[in-house]
């Protein structure tokens, strides 16, 4: 495999995990009660007018037109107000799917599966073609047992439900051979989908209408049924009523997987972005309006990609480059962009709120409440660093950073103790700091202003030494999502080495996997030349238990 080094080099990744509410019609008419306690929400529908929400009090809320009773309340009264779905409520519900036929389905922290809607095809899975007018259990019905699901996708009338051992189990229409089974009768309970995927561990499954897709662990796609747009990418428009390999996609790990109505998109370990599929609308970003059989690369003048988005609701295609930037393409607004198009939002998930039609999320968003706060962000980005408004000054490698003791102290808790009357640092002025580089203590205090962190991977690391040391969880987490989106094969070593010392479990196995699936190239790098004695031979143990050595 060949790689090109000057794409693998990161530039500063904004960080920014804010979804505004207010982007989606649907929730405009919301009382000012719910907006911050909203954890995640969905938006459905065919005018996204349906929508599903789970507040931190784990309480589940639907609105909206509720056609086919698919607000889960047990009639068919539509509201523009919420009401609870109370058989949920409780339940520690984290992840929702919906089909467009429509029906809705969500998955419980401990892996059991509900589902309502409309079922004439089965997509319930609970063994007929009743209609559900309210959440029913079907975790246990069928062949899927006692499984503990942790993902779930739906088509139009199909379910996919994964479970935490990589198996996968589908329900529901099947008359292109999208549930995988081998023929084309409809499924009405859970079956497990095996064939050519039996002894893989599939880690990922997205649905297009009539179609299916699974990401195995090795980075392998594989798809089954309607193929007459080639959305399967086998270089052909047969149907296929078993998985089968996308092939198309050569010497490549992908990482990410979607969906939409006809058309597929995949991403790279390295950023690089793939479709395949209709093209009637410029979805697959390639400059016409032709469909392609065959995985093709896409955008690679933009550079590296980190996250791409989809859904079967629409044929909106968007993916956000290494820098923060988000493109969308295809049917925006009744318009045929048949490029990527820079926009200014911030999100992957505005896209959807503003130029899809139907105006659906393609996963769950979570919200934070941003109304009346603009004005305030806008002023503490203007204070940070400003010598005329500080009270305090921090000298990191000869140079200041002005700073407000009222605003450290309110954002952490390590400032909150620093400035207790007792301890020496509290009646100072400058404090000298030696233990952190310049750009990360000044990263560190932008974001205790701004909630928000710009800097490279190689930056990151030591980031997420100082937020180890200050107890700072939410930070933590922000470095470790730039980390991992900034790995490359020159840098992946470090990253692991930074990762075991930090003990930074999650972020140490990813970069372990990343390695493995590159480690000729890896163990090339300077950075591989460069690990300690302990790291090396972490990894050699760890590559053993992966199976990287033959006898």
């Amino acid at each position: 495999m060949k790689f090109n080094i000057d794409k693998c080099k990161v530039q500063g990744v904004k960080m920014t995990n804010i979804h505004d509410i207010a982007k989606w019609p649907i929730f405009s008419l919301l009382d000012e009660s719910f907006f911050n306690v909203i954890k995640f929400a969905c938006v459905f529908g065919s005018s996204g007018n349906e929508a599903i929400f789970v507040t931190k009090e784990d309480d589940v809320y639907s609105l909206g037109n509720n056609h086919n009773s698919c607000l889960g309340q047990g009639d068919v009264q539509s509201s523009l107000h919420p009401r609870k779905i109370e058989c949920l409520c409780k339940k520690g519900v984290v992840d929702m799917a919906f089909g467009s036929g429509p029906h809705v389905v969500a998955v419980t922290g401990d892996g059991q599966i509900y589902s309502w809607g409309h079922n004439g095809y089965c997509q319930l899975g609970n063994g007929c073609t009743n209609s559900g007018l309210s959440p029913k259990l079907i975790s246990n019905t069928g062949n899927l047992g006692s499984c503990k699901v942790t993902q779930i996708a739906c088509g139009s009338h199909h379910t996919l439900a994964l479970t935490e051992m990589g198996e996968m189990y589908a329900w529901g229409y099947n008359n292109c051979g999208q549930v995988g089974t081998g023929a084309t009768a409809n499924i009405n309970t859970p079956r497990k989908v095996a064939s050519v995927l039996a002894g893989k561990k599939v880690v990922s499954i997205a649905c297009g209408q009539t179609f299916s897709l699974a990401l195995t662990q090795h980075g392998e796609i594989y798809g089954w049924g309607y193929n007459g747009n080639g959305q399967l990418g086998l270089g052909n428009n047969v149907n296929q009523p078993s998985p089968c390999r996308v092939s198309s996609i050569q010497n490549t790990v992908v990482s990410q997987i979607v969906c939409g109505y006809a058309h597929a998109l995949a991403l790279s370990d390295t950023g690089v972005l793939f479709a395949w599929g209709a093209n009637s609308y410029g979805q697959l970003g390639i400059g016409n309006k032709a469909n392609l059989a065959t995985a093709t690369p896409i955008a690679s003048d933009i550079g590296r990609f980190i996250e791409v988005a989809a859904t079967h609701y629409n044929h909106v295609s968007t993916a956000m480059g290494e820098n923060g930037t988000v493109y969308m393409w295809g049917q925006c607004r009744g318009q045929s962009i048949t490029l990527p198009m820079e926009t200014r939002f911030t999100s992957v998930d505005d896209v959807f709120a503003c130029f899809a039609s139907p105006a659906a999320t393609w996963r769950p968003v979570t919200f934070e409440n941003f109304l009346g706060r603009r004005a305030l962000e806008k002023s503490l980005l203007k204070a940070f660093d400003d010598p005329e408004t500080s009270d305090l000054k921090f000298l990191v490698e000869g140079k200041h950073i002005h700073v407000h003791k009222a605003i450290l102290k309110i954002r952490c808790e390590h400032f909150r103790t620093m400035f207790q009357s007792h301890w020496g640092e509290s009646g100072k002025d400058v404090i000298e700091i030696s233990q952190f580089s310049y750009p990360v203590y000044h990263a560190f205090l932008h974001y205790l202003y701004t909630d928000k962190v710009e800097l490279s991977p190689e930056n990151a690391i030591g980031l997420l030494d100082l937020a180890n040391s200050y107890c700072e969880m939410h930070l933590k987490r922000m470095c470790e999502r730039i980390i991992k989106q900034g790995i490359c094969v020159e840098n992946a070593a470090m990253l692991m080495a930074a990762a075991i010392k930090y003990e930074a479990v999650e972020l140490e196995d990813f970069c372990f996997k990343f390695s493995m699936n590159h480690l000729t190239a890896v163990v090339q790098t300077e950075a591989f030349q460069k690990l300690d004695e302990f790291t090396v031979k972490t990894l050699i143990k760890n590559a053993a238990q992966w199976g990287a050595f033959k006898y």
